[in-house]
């Protein structure tokens, strides 16, 4: 009989347990051990930042689910990894520590056969200064709570906007020099933009969008090169397209270093610093790892074996020039070298490099986005490591899944206004996601017939058709597993 331990149950850690409890029999036991009581389909949460939903219309219990199913769970968070076991305890285990209950705050010895970090990120906020969800008129939709919150303060916007003649100021974008998820903060800010247009209270806000971005379109992906409508047009040309077409703003090439009730300050690459004032605000925080500890069985620490930030895995760490960077630097199958059956798909893997290039102020501080591991990724990562795992335990020999972000391929439908009629998107595939320049390199190092984007009301019906899709998937109702990640 196998143990395996997943750590987190976002959407790595729940694809994974489902593809784990499907695959294998019930003597072999899947236990997720994760702080959060429900699963939420995070990228819905744009649409409860602007009150289009509500938050239980994304999140669901996850303990009755689970036990449904046959997936052991405890509402528990990882502290420290003993991969060898200790003086005690032969086996690897984790020691998990309890967050609700009678049991709170009490730690317990988790032992595993095969382990799998799927914490996910850490919100940063603390990396700068001010930004906290919900203080100084700045909000975050990185949760579904942090949403609600928003979809408030959205709403008191819109009360301050009725009696007043004075023009308000809306600021969104990234809160950090380093900071990724622009996807997010862009679907974000298109829309506050689309519902105060609906309001009718649109002539009365200037909107402006604030990131670490060298060129619009770049999140963290260092642009694209797709075909739109027969020809071919750069990311940064088509959400340039989309901004000036809703009359908003841009600063880019910013690291906001300070929030301040109605002021954010920011550092640009000419090492110059400003600031902009705003009335309401959504800065999407920096991503970090938790901060995990990890000995041996003699107590010596080896965290460093484990983790660069996040986990370490089977990436290409060496330290070189950008232009010396490839694709066969990233991981393929996410395990840790020094404990191959300790693995960490989505988010949880330290990448080898940024994608976008860095680049550094004149003050020498870095200013360029880190690069984005969620959504899609995230879901496939999972999967693949799933079945390895499956695999290695039922001995099946059959070759073994290999998935680099260097030759996956992950479509964004990134909402640009609520409705069934009158809603919008701006949907956009790319192939690869890091962009291979050897392979592709009269189109920007991807494959142009299948980098491609399209703008209108029939990318809304697709987002809103994958909300109901997968949360229909997570809730592993009947044949949710022919519903591809």
């Amino acid at each position: 009989m196998a143990k395996i331990v997943i750590l987190g149950a976002g959407i790595s850690g729940h694809t994974a347990a489902a593809q784990l409890r499907r695959k294998l029999g019930k003597e072999h036991e899947v236990l997720v051990v994760s702080p959060n009581s429900n699963y939420q389909w995070v990228p819905s949460n744009i649409w409860v930042g602007v009150g289009r939903m509500k938050s239980k219309e994304i999140i669901f219990p996850l303990q009755p689910l689970y036990k449904k199913k046959g997936i052991g769970y405890m509402q528990a968070k990882g502290v420290s990894f003993f991969p060898e076991g200790d003086a005690e305890e032969s086996k690897p285990f984790i020691l998990a520590e309890y967050v609700v209950g009678e049991k709170k705050g009490q730690q317990e010895k988790v032992t595993y056969d095969y382990l799998i970090n799927a914490t996910g990120p850490r919100l940063a906020f603390d990396q700068t200064e001010g930004l906290k969800p919900g203080e100084n008129n700045m909000f975050s939709v990185c949760t579904y709570d942090h949403a609600e919150h928003a979809a408030a303060g959205l709403k008191e916007l819109e009360e301050k906007l009725k009696k007043s003649d004075k023009k308000l100021k809306v600021l969104i974008g990234t809160g950090h020099a380093k900071a990724t998820c622009q996807g997010a903060a862009f679907e974000y800010i298109l829309n506050v933009e689309n519902e105060l247009r609906r309001s009718g209270l649109r002539d009365k806000v200037e909107i402006t969008w604030i990131s670490n971005e060298y060129d619009l379109g770049d999140f963290g992906m260092d642009g694209m090169l797709l075909a739109y409508q027969g020809m071919r047009m750069k990311s940064s040309e088509m959400v340039e397209m989309v901004f000036e077409d809703r009359g908003i703003k841009w600063i880019l090439k910013a690291g906001v270093n300070k929030v301040e009730n109605g002021v954010v300050h920011y550092e640009t690459l000419d090492g110059e610093y400003k600031s902009e004032e705003y009335d309401f605000g959504m800065l999407i925080p920096a991503f970090a790892g938790h901060p995990f500890k990890a000995y041996n069985k003699t107590g010596e620490d080896i965290t460093s074996k484990l983790f660069s930030g996040f986990m370490i895995v089977d990436a290409d760490y060496t330290q070189k020039p950008y232009e010396e960077w490839k694709v066969q630097d990233w991981p393929e199958t996410y395990q840790n070298p020094s404990y191959p059956n300790i693995f960490a798909p989505g988010i949880a893997f330290a990448p080898p490099h940024s994608i976008s290039k860095p680049r550094i102020s004149k003050n020498g501080n870095p200013i360029f986005p880190a690069p984005p591991r969620t959504g899609m990724p995230s879901g496939i990562t999972a999967k693949l490591v799933a079945d390895n795992i499956i695999a290695e335990i039922l001995n099946t020999k059959e070759k073994i899944h290999k998935g680099s972000l260097g030759n996956m391929g992950a479509a964004c439908v990134a909402s640009a206004g609520f409705g069934l009629t009158k809603g919008s998107a701006v949907s956009i595939t790319t192939f690869p996601i890091v962009p291979d320049y050897v392979k592709y390199p009269k189109t920007h190092g991807r494959d142009i017939d299948k980098t491609f984007g399209d703008i209108g009301l029939a990318g809304h019906w697709v987002k809103y058709a994958l909300h109901f899709g997968f949360i229909y998937k997570a809730k592993m109702k009947p044949f949710w597993w022919l519903i591809p990640e």
